[in-house]
């Protein structure tokens, strides 16, 4: 039934995605008000989008695409939508940062299912040819959710509160749930079947195995894991952003917040669909491998960043920057995934790919934001004027490592390339 309706699919998982990234990203849109009626230090905050999530997400996503791999994904994704759901609701009843870290761990724990899952449908649903496009446009939903998560901030949240805007969202999502529960996931080819019928008896420790092999046998898999990282340092910079244009620039809270939300609606939906579409052209008219098409887009947003932080309020270059910090992570996303999807074994791409979103949350996003609140309420205790301008320099140079990744995994490739060509040559 799923084959016969790829794109009704793709649409679903793309709404599915956008709702969780609302969810995910509420305590961004407000976050002037939830720290400030909750008495949260920087450093707090850090760790509530940090390692209270990766905590929770990052081991659950590894969990999640190994279960992936054997059960069914739309049941899965459908029992993490209402687990996520309900502790969204369950987050406007916090009123002090244990309560938020409770409700953000559980939060967390549910939507961890719906990477794995998703991206695995979707690379039975499309062929090589179209699978970048296809996940660029699924992880739209993440610049699209947290975009609408600082639009309903600014609106929503002026009649109804943070707390009555995450009772709504959850609601919502609950009852979507329930109808996901009853689609059955008959998306596998006949062959794939075969294959994973053993897979539920095979233990997750022998399935962890087959991984460490796949990695040792594929370098390309390690390296574009390391550069999808790097890439993530960025989205842990902009978990500040509003806290910076805010306090250092003078910008008005509910105002930035629907600019910022426009900016990453725009940016990051363009990015998402085209670097998805980009990344597919490479593949039906070049010889160039995915990895090149993160280097360039790095290489084009990154100084236009680091310029940014200079500007002044209402200066062009300031929100160009920021588009740029929107763009630039999104749009590495379908070259990305789909080169994960192409070089890992049919048998364990929900396991790698949950294996790949566990590092970049344990190391960019849990790691990376709780060193972006420390640096800032260090720098601030100095003395300095501007600490989160220089968290954001700091996290831009952070994310130029990314390069060394994705040319690593070009390089990799070229090479294994190299070999197959060779040993095909020796063959004749």
């Amino acid at each position: 039934m799923l084959k016969l309706y790829p794109r009704s699919v793709l649409s679903a998982l793309l709404l599915i995605n956008i709702l969780g990234y609302v969810d995910r990203a509420l305590i961004l849109g407000f976050s002037p008000q939830i720290t400030g009626d909750l008495h949260l230090s920087d450093t707090q905050f850090g760790l509530l989008n940090g390692a209270i999530w990766v905590l929770s997400y990052g081991v659950m996503a590894l969990v999640c695409g190994s279960l992936a791999d054997r059960y069914s994904r739309t049941r899965l994704i459908s029992i993490g939508m209402l687990v996520w759901s309900a502790c969204t609701a369950a987050s406007g009843l916090a009123e002090n940062f244990s309560h938020m870290v409770l409700a953000r761990f559980l939060v967390a724990s549910g939507e961890a299912a719906l990477v794995p899952a998703g991206t695995a449908l979707l690379a039975d649903l499309f062929d090589d040819k179209h699978r970048s496009t296809a996940n660029g446009l699924f992880f739209m939903g993440v610049p699209l959710g947290i975009g609408l998560a600082y639009l309903f901030s600014g609106t929503l949240g002026v009649e109804l509160g943070w707390r009555g805007t995450f009772y709504l969202l959850g609601g919502i999502g609950a009852v979507l749930a329930v109808a996901v529960w009853f689609v059955k996931d008959d998306a596998r080819d006949p062959d794939h079947v075969h294959k994973t019928s053993a897979l539920p008896g095979l233990s997750v420790g022998r399935q962890l195995q087959q991984v460490r092999q796949a990695l040792a046998e594929r370098p390309v898999l390690i390296f574009t894991i390391m550069g999808f990282v790097g890439v993530h340092f960025s989205i842990a910079a902009n978990y500040f952003v509003q806290l910076w244009l805010v306090r250092e620039l003078g910008a008005d809270p509910g105002g930035i917040a629907r600019q910022i939300g426009l900016l990453q609606i725009a940016a990051g939906s363009i990015g998402a669909a085209g670097g998805g579409l980009l990344a597919d052209w490479f593949v039906r008219h070049t010889n160039a491998s995915l990895a090149r098409v993160p280097i360039l887009v790095l290489i084009l947003c990154l100084p236009l960043m680091a310029l940014s932080r200079f500007a002044n309020a209402g200066e062009l270059l300031l929100f160009a920057g920021i588009a740029a910090s929107f763009f630039m992570p999104f749009a590495v996303y379908g070259s990305t995934l789909g080169l994960l999807q192409q070089e890992t074994p049919l048998l364990l791409r929900s396991t790698i790919i949950g294996l790949a979103m566990l590092s970049l949350n344990l190391i960019a996003l849990a790691l990376g934001s709780f060193f972006a609140g420390w640096l800032s309420d260090h720098l601030a205790a100095s003395g300095n004027a501007t600490p989160l301008k220089w968290v954001m320099l700091t996290f831009d140079g952070l994310t130029a490592l990314a390069l060394l990744g994705y040319l690593g995994a070009s390089r990799a490739l070229h090479m294994a390339r190299a070999r197959d060509n060779g040993a095909a040559s020796a063959a004749v």
